[in-house]
């Protein structure tokens, strides 16, 4: 077993709030989490049809077999439940009595907003970090072995060929969890989207260029990837522009959660050939940019990450919003630190007075530059 960062964190979530919710995509180690976090409780799976019955049909006599308190796993399959939770735990002070975890953000987010607002924790999961990843025995540290095969549990841990998981695993996605935020009829057309979007990784989206390559509208191609966010394949970066004029790109930059599975989406098949890639920049920048994230949401924060972009081509990849500064960050794919790296930040220097300016780079030595500017290896990036 791996020890997951967050577990500190949603045990202290259930000290606080009567029931948590766990969630995040599918195969990130939920399960596992909450059941390792609380050992004591009854786990209750969902995704079993029999159980999953037995929650729809009777979803009153299913709560009073566990009145005691369970980890409800893929909770969104059985919305039913949250109405009778509300009443549960309105009647009880005991904390962390339930744990909900699930893979839909939306439906997971629906439910708890109409029933159980006020009541419930709240803790994001995504695949294995950083350091996560060092703690499994064996696995190396090179830089292009990590983007290539993301954080995904099975893939690190289990070692299971990752052109084969994540060929399976989007053959379910689509098949199953797709039909279950909307049906979708044409399903050929919403995977050439998820394609589309692979090679976009790191792009400003754009809503029209993609509805017009898929051949469908806009608001077609808006709603597929609210259903993408929704179920943890991307995430959307968005701009930065307080205080700022009118000629700032104000397009949010897409990301996938996971770098191994746009690596798969690409075609791109063993780390070597990822080394040598045109997109190899796009992947450590997404690689990156999701370990900043895993740092805010294992401590149950939002994220707390922009990017900014004006319209002739300065910018900074990612500015972190600590409240009263802000710390710009660089992300670069080369080993060795060019001067020419620093140009954004330079940039941004003469706009604003950043707290701190990062390099963060493929290379293994951390530098303090004279000119304030810290050098940090892409291992150190978990410091942030």
């Amino acid at each position: 077993m791996i020890l997951r960062r967050s577990i500190s964190t949603i045990k202290q979530l259930a000290t606080q709030f009567k029931s948590v919710a766990l969630i995040g995509p599918r195969q990130s180690g939920k399960s596992t989490l909450a059941r390792m976090a609380f050992p004591d409780k009854n786990y209750i799976s969902l995704e079993n049809p029999d159980i999953k019955e037995y929650a729809l049909s009777d979803p009153r006599g299913f709560l009073h077999d566990n009145q005691e308190g369970a980890i409800i796993d893929e909770a969104q399959r059985a919305p039913e439940l949250f109405n009778y939770l509300q009443q549960i735990l309105d009647e009880s002070q005991e904390k962390g009595r339930f744990i909900l975890t699930g893979s839909n953000n939306f439906l997971m987010l629906e439910g708890i907003s109409q029933s159980l607002a006020g009541r419930i924790g709240y803790l994001e999961l995504l695949p294995f970090s950083i350091n996560e990843v060092n703690d499994i025995s064996g696995f190396g540290k090179n830089v292009n072995e990590r983007i290539f095969l993301g954080g995904y549990p099975t893939v690190t841990f289990e070692g299971i060929d990752s052109q084969m998981w994540f060929s399976s695993y989007i053959r379910t996605y689509i098949e199953r969890d797709v039909r279950q935020i909307r049906n979708i009829t044409n399903l050929s057309q919403f995977q050439r989207l998820l394609y589309l979007c692979a090679g976009r990784v790191g792009q400003q989206l754009n809503l029209s260029n993609l509805a017009v390559e898929c051949g469908l509208d806009h608001k077609t191609i808006h709603a597929w990837i609210g259903i993408l966010q929704a179920s943890y394949i991307i995430h959307l970066l968005p701009p930065y522009y307080n205080n700022f004029s009118k000629r700032i790109i104000k397009a949010p930059k897409l990301y996938f959660y996971d770098s191994g599975l746009v690596n798969y989406l690409l075609g791109i098949k063993s780390s070597v050939e990822l080394s040598n890639h045109p997109s190899r920049g796009a992947l450590f920048e997404n690689f990156i940019v999701n370990e900043l994230l895993k740092n805010r949401f294992n401590k149950a924060q939002r994220s707390n990450l922009f990017y900014w972009r004006d319209v002739s081509g300065h910018e900074i990849d990612i500015l972190i919003d600590q409240g009263q500064f802000v710390d710009a960050v660089e992300i670069k794919a080369g080993m060795t630190v060019r001067d020419d790296f620093f140009k954004g930040l330079k940039f941004w220097r003469k706009l604003t007075d950043p707290n701190k300016s990062y390099l963060i780079y493929t290379g293994e030595e951390e530098q303090k530059r004279t000119d304030n500017f810290h050098v940090l290896p892409w291992i150190k990036v978990v410091d942030l």
